[in-house]
């Protein structure tokens, strides 16, 4: 075959084995996969380097408002960008209906703005306006279009759908093939603590970190769980903070739930203790669930590597230190008004190598199912997250000995910082491709802005996922009522 490129000389490493090989490619798909391959009209050497799939990033906040009218600081341009020299070749953020939209509306605004990417991309829909119009026929056309997850929210105000509006969303999810996303924190708990400490004046950004109690966390997700069994539909815990979190999610996957999760790096790297920095400098670490403690972290690291998590997303939410993000209300404000989210999509894989892999936590298998192939399993993405013949040829080249420090400039992002600033890190991405297109190369941008394509993704993978027969759906049981 003549291949239009050829990777020779590597170290293949996929999330179930790792072996020396080339790999093939033509006309943006891998063609094959051999111990020796000849020929290619052009050759990439990648001896002593780590070749895997590209990352799939499934968790960014991208050109996107949030409910109180916050823009995120990267475009498309700049947060395709920064994903790619991250080891990306794929993302799929958020794409938010407020209150008053349509799904269609949603659709078409965003697919104006990520014209601009650099590499492929679908979306998340989140709904926080579960209108019957909406329910019954745009997000099922959303559905066909390829738009296959959804996300709610149990807090805010302005996005919390309550109980019921979970149970409709996870229902028409189960009907046609979609997993539904939860951030999951218990909304009166959250809005209690904050009353009791605007009365005691107790208003600080490290005080966020306590607002949000861990015990808000585990309550909302044993809620969401249970309200999925009940329709046997298909739930995405996402950044799981907490160890009784964690465990909760590890108890029902055993259980048989069709349950899926993730954690992030900050909740791995930092503490709450980053809020506490003189001034106003912790409103840079403030996000939501927040962060937490040294012993959470160790938990959190046990069930990655025990398999209690499908993926380690970066939750990029870009919001400037100034008063275009984070002191939109001002500079002198209490921390409810501050804009929660840090950004992280270029950090997440070195971060995730560096101390998983290099430092022993995580197998380099594991590595690859976490940053790549569960998300394209889990959301749908048929043709990437793999390397094999047929499938999408994005790939990424890692030196594994490389150690840099984290610095703002490394982020290529349109931020004023990167809360992993000064960390040290062994192991980096020197190319990426994106469908056998390089689109990063040793420090360079080599992609051309809206070369990215949109990703049409196929249903949910649920082999392995048992589900949940609730009694009360069973006839049998049930004085023979059909309810499904």
């Amino acid at each position: 075959m003549d291949f239009d490129t050829v990777i020779h000389g590597g170290t293949i490493a996929t999330a179930s084995e790792i072996y020396e090989g080339d790999i093939g490619i033509k006309d943006g798909r891998i063609a094959a996969v051999a111990e020796r391959l000849p020929g290619g009209g052009r050759r990439i050497d990648a001896g002593g380097r780590i070749v895997m799939p590209g990352g799939i990033e499934a968790h960014a906040h991208i050109a996107q408002e949030s409910s109180s009218g916050v823009m995120t600081a990267d475009d498309y341009l700049t947060g395709s960008v920064s994903a790619a020299f991250g080891g990306n070749s794929s993302f799929i953020p958020f794409a938010a209906q407020h209150r008053g939209q349509s799904v269609d509306e949603v659709i078409a605004t965003y697919g104006a703005r990520a014209a601009r990417s650099v590499i492929d991309y679908s979306w998340h829909l989140i709904i926080s306006d579960p209108q019957p119009e909406v329910l019954e026929d745009q997000l099922p056309r959303a559905f066909a279009s390829g738009i296959t997850s959804y996300k709610v929210f149990m807090t805010y105000d302005l996005m919390n759908l309550g109980d019921g509006g979970m149970l409709d969303i996870l229902t028409v999810a189960r009907e046609h093939g979609a997993v539904t996303m939860v951030h999951a924190e218990n909304n009166d708990m959250v809005k209690w603590m904050n009353r009791q400490l605007a009365a005691k004046g107790l208003t600080a950004p490290k005080y966020h970190a306590i607002s949000r109690p861990e015990l808000a966390e585990e309550e909302a997700i044993n809620r969401a769980i249970q309200l999925a069994k009940l329709v046997d539909a298909p739930l995405f815990i996402v950044h799981v903070s907490t160890a009784g979190g964690a465990a909760i999610v590890q108890r029902e996957k055993l259980a048989g739930a069709k349950l899926y999760a993730e954690t992030c790096p900050q909740y791995l790297a930092l503490t709450r203790d980053d809020l506490d920095r003189p001034g106003m400098e912790g409103a840079r670490y403030i996000c939501s669930p927040p962060l937490r403690d040294h012993a959470t972290q160790d938990a959190l690291w046990r069930h990655i590597a025990s398999g209690t998590f499908e993926s380690v997303s970066s939750d990029h939410a870009p919001y400037r230190a100034d008063q275009s993000g984070k002191f939109l209300n001002g500079f002198d404000v209490p921390y409810p008004k501050i804009a929660n989210g840090m950004p992280g999509i270029a950090a997440r894989l070195p971060w995730l190598f560096s101390e998983g892999v290099a430092k022993g936590r995580i197998t380099l298998e594991q590595f690859v199912a976490l940053s790549s192939t569960n998300a394209a399993k889990t959301f749908g993405c048929d043709r990437k997250g793999r390397i094999a013949p047929g499938m999408d040829a994005d790939i990424a080249i890692w030196n594994p000995e490389t150690r840099r420090k984290v610095t703002l400039a490394d982020q290529h992002d349109n931020m004023d910082y990167t809360p992993f600033e000064g960390l040290e890190l062994t192991g980096v991405p020197e190319i990426v491709m994106t469908r056998g297109e390089t689109i990063v190369a040793h420090g360079e941008l080599k992609a051309a802005e809206g070369q990215g394509r949109f990703v049409a993704r196929k249903p949910v993978d649920l082999r392995g996922r048992g589900g949940w027969q609730a009694k009360e759906f069973d006839p049998a049981q049930n004085f023979g009522a059909e309810l499904r």
